[in-house]
């Protein structure tokens, strides 16, 4: 990531078998002061954006990826 954006935005790496992902997290969560209800904000948040970008074409684009 562009290192202004990194100066901007906290950022995490997750990394499975099948996936690594590197998300920037824009929002400020720090008005949420219950460390458990925070990550529950995340988490909700993450799922939104992963149901959101299925039903983009950048989503389709990607997995044409492995078309021949």
């Amino acid at each position: 990531m562009d290192d202004f954006l990194e100066e901007l935005y906290p950022e995490i790496t997750l990394e499975t078998d099948d996936i690594i992902m590197t998300i920037a997290l824009k929002k400020d969560y720090s008005q949420i002061e219950d460390l458990d209800k925070r990550k529950e904000e995340f988490m909700k948040d993450l799922r939104d954006f992963l149901d959101e970008f299925e039903q983009t074409p950048e989503s389709l684009e990607f997995m044409r990826y492995y078309d021949d």
